[in-house]
This record gives C-alpha cells, sequence and structure tokens, in this order.
C-alpha cells in the first residue's frame, strides 16, 4: 500500500498525494472539518447536498450531468460523517485515471476544476441558494431521517449515543434533528457555506497513479484567494463512568434491542488503543467472539450480538437484538462475558487469531480507490498518518497482558433497552 505524502497549501489547508498505479480510475475528495454543533448540524448537512447537485456554470442537476458525462463518465458525491465532534463535509469527484484517458487528456484537472467549481462557485439567487433546489434536498434529508427512525437498530444505536453523550456534542446526529432540518433557509445555508470557506480545516484527497503536481497548484491557486480564519477542532474524552445511566422504551416491535455503552478510558491517542482494538475483537466483533459463541450460540439469548470501539470518543458500545423477556438476561451476560476477559480467561491462539482477523480487515481495504483513500480519513484527526503495515505492526506487538489491562479500564456509562411485543415474528 502506497504511502501518504502530505503537503501545507494554505492556512489549515493540506493536500494529500496516495500514489496507486493498479487501477484505472482516481479519486478526487475534498473534506471540510467544522465542529459539530447543534445548531448548524442540519445546515452543514443540508450544504453538502445543496452545493453537489450545481454550481454557477452548471446551473442544474442535468447541465451537471452532462458535464461529467463529457468526462468519461465521472461521478460526484457529497455527504456527511461524524470523527469524533467534529463535522466532516466531504465532496467527492472519480474518473477514469489520466494514463488512460485518450488523445493525452489530462482528466484530473478538469476533474479538480469541477469540484472546486461545486465548492467555491455555487449557484446563488438573490445571494443565497435556491429556493427550490434547497426545499428538494430537505425532503431528502428528512426522509433519511425518517429511515433511520423505521430501522430499529439504527434507531437503538442513535438512541443509545444521544442518551450516553446528551451533554456532549457527540450526542448531536450528523445531519442535526427532524425539527433543526425543517428550519433550515436559503440565508442560513448561504451563512454556512461561508463559515465552510473561512472556518474549515481542509484535507484533501488524491487517489490515482498520475501525477499530482497539476491539481495541488490548482487548490493551492483557490484557497490563496480566500481569507480564511480556521476554528479550533476538538474532541472531549471523558475516562469513566460515575454512574450507570438505564433507559427503557417501550415500541410495537417484534425483536427488542438491548444496548450497552462503556467508556474506555482510552482513545486514539493513547498508545494502549492497539490492545483496546484486539480486545473488542476478543470481546464481541466476529464470529469467534466471546459474545457470539457464548451469548449468541450457546446461551441462546439473542439474535446477534456485537461491540464496537469507537477510539475517535473513547468509547465501546455493545448491540443485541433478543426477545424483550431475555433483556436483563442479556445485560448479565455482557457483563458476564467481559468479567471473563479482565480475568485472562482466553488463549493466545484468541490473540494469535484476533490479530489475523484485523489484518485481513486492513488488507482488504487496499482492494479499492475508495478502500485506500477512506484508510487515510480514517486517521485524519491521528498525530501522524500510518500504512496499513505500520499499524500491523503495532498490533501484532500487543501482548495478553495488555489486552486484559485495556478490558480493566472499562466502566459501563449506559444501559439503553427498546423493548416490544410480539417476538415470536422475530427473524
Amino acid at each position: 500500500m502506497s504511502t501518504n505524502i502530505r503537503t501545507r497549501l494554505a492556512d489549515n489547508v493540506y493536500f494529500n498525494e496516495i500514489q496507486v498505479d493498479r487501477f484505472k480510475t482516481m479519486r478526487l475528495t475534498a473534506i471540510a472539518l467544522l465542529p459539530l454543533e447543534k445548531e448548524t448540524a442540519s445546515d452543514f448537512a443540508l450544504l453538502t447536498q445543496v452545493l453537489s447537485r450545481s454550481c454557477k456554470e452548471y446551473p442544474d442537476f442535468t447541465a451537471l450531468s452532462k458535464k461529467l458525462s463529457s468526462l468519461y463518465g465521472a461521478s460526484l458525491s457529497a455527504g456527511v460523517r461524524k470523527i469524533g465532534e467534529s463535522l466532516a463535509l466531504t465532496f467527492s469527484i472519480a474518473g477514469i485515471d489520466d494514463r488512460y484517458a485518450l488523445k493525452g487528456d489530462v482528466v484530473s484537472s478538469e476533474l479538480s476544476n469541477l469540484l472546486l467549481k461545486v465548492i467555491f462557485e455555487p449557484k446563488l439567487i438573490d445571494g443565497v441558494f435556491d429556493c427550490s433546489e434547497v426545499e428538494q434536498e430537505r425532503r431528502q434529508l428528512i426522509d433519511l431521517a425518517d429511515s433511520e427512525f423505521n430501522d430499529k437498530r439504527v434507531y437503538a444505536n442513535a438512541r443509545l449515543i444521544e442518551n450516553m453523550c446528551k451533554n456532549e456534542a457527540y450526542g448531536i446526529k450528523r445531519y442535526g434533528s427532524r425539527e433543526s432540518i425543517l428550519k433550515c433557509t436559503p440565508e442560513s445555508l448561504k451563512m454556512a457555506w461561508e463559515r465552510m470557506l473561512e472556518g474549515a480545516s481542509f484535507e484533501v484527497f488524491f487517489v490515482g497513479g498520475a501525477s499530482s503536481q497539476g491539481i495541488q497548484e490548482i487548490f493551492k491557486e483557490k484557497f490563496s484567494l480566500i481569507e480564511r480564519k480556521p476554528e479550533a477542532l476538538n474532541t472531549e474524552i471523558i475516562r469513566k463512568a460515575e454512574n450507570v445511566n438505564k433507559v427503557t422504551e417501550n415500541m410495537d416491535i417484534a425483536q427488542a434491542k438491548v444496548l450497552m455503552g462503556f467508556r474506555t478510558d482510552c482513545c486514539k491517542d493513547d498508545e494502549d488503543a492497539f490492545a483496546m482494538r484486539l480486545m473488542n475483537v476478543i470481546l464481541g466483533s466476529g464470529t469467534r467472539s466471546k459474545f457470539f459463541l457464548n451469548i449468541r450460540e450457546k446461551m441462546s439469548l439473542c439474535y446477534y450480538c456485537f461491540s464496537r470501539f469507537n477510539r475517535f470518543k473513547g468509547i465501546l458500545t455493545v448491540e443485541s437484538g433478543v426477545e424483550s423477556s431475555n433483556a436483563q438476561r442479556t445485560v448479565e451476560a455482557v457483563l458476564g462475558e467481559l468479567e471473563e476477559v479482565k480475568k485472562g480467561n482466553f488463549t493466545e491462539e484468541d490473540v494469535r487469531l484476533a490479530k489475523l482477523s484485523v489484518a485481513s480487515d486492513f488488507l482488504s481495504i487496499t482492494d479499492t480507490v475508495t478502500g485506500n483513500e477512506e484508510w487515510y480519513v480514517s486517521q485524519l484527526t491521528d498525530p501522524q498518518f500510518l500504512t496499513v503495515k505500520e499499524i500491523t505492526e503495532k498490533l501484532n506487538a500487543v501482548t495478553k497482558d495488555e489486552i486484559i489491562a485495556a478490558a480493566k479500564k472499562l466502566t459501563l456509562d449506559t444501559i439503553y433497552i427498546l423493548s416490544g411485543e410480539g417476538e415470536e415474528n422475530a427473524d
């Protein structure tokens, strides 16, 4: 896997070149990082969608699509995600690599200019965004919010985070709330756009086999034309839980959801983050984990049960689907399996297989252009970028005792149960 060559283009604007020559396509992504705030999350989420459907030169979706088609069928996408307590506004364009273009076409320059037009030169009417486009994208975003409510696994996970992090920015959804989406206006989106250009930290990623020098110059020139005051980005890490917060909701659902949130006293900047990753695999990630083998298979308490370690926020969450009558037994079983890991009741073979599982997942990431980009995007707020080989070496150096020590740092923060009737219809 190629390393990431990072170059400063302007104040808090960096260009990341990932040279990979085994693909026929290239990908260019600009990520704007801003503080995650309840008041502005919906505006920024809606902004990404409005910007990606048109620009000043191509003032409607049809014109923009026609331009993309002329560039060997290029594609444009945008979205928003949470990285810790930062909101990442993402704009991507992908197309054929320059090495495969006809007659020496420099497609990368064309794609770069088009992406910058989308970000820097939007279509404005009377100084604000087009009302009809804002309304269309608002409906799409509300549909997304509604779909997440209807998917009870997604809903339950969101409710766990909302309750666990209710006094922290991380408790805010990446698109805000349904109510805040309805309050967005063409004027508020214009303010959000101006704030993004002035205050966001930008990371630009290029994945491809051709030279990126021309692309870098295009981006550097564009950012030199604006005055910037980048905003500080921070993520609050709560090391230990003082009390256990218990929340139960009742709905007419076929399968109850039991979720648990733990503080890990560990985040991405800590050396024991690698041990915590492996502890999570042994405890609840995959078909060889204690959760799967014991809680699901031996005890038959749940339909699924797994854990996730979020190293950006320093939390570990457990999700399971159960019959309502088994909810409390599942909570006790999860705590019991965690206690087993704390006591060291797992083998060196379990450790070896956990390392192999993680390494295999890492290697599979490099199979696509998008995966190569995502590998480095996932390290955006880390002290430095590491390759798959470098991180795998750190994981392989972790000992069983370090995994036990990581498990002992977990403290239970929140138990969330979404209970209902009709379990006989559960899958």
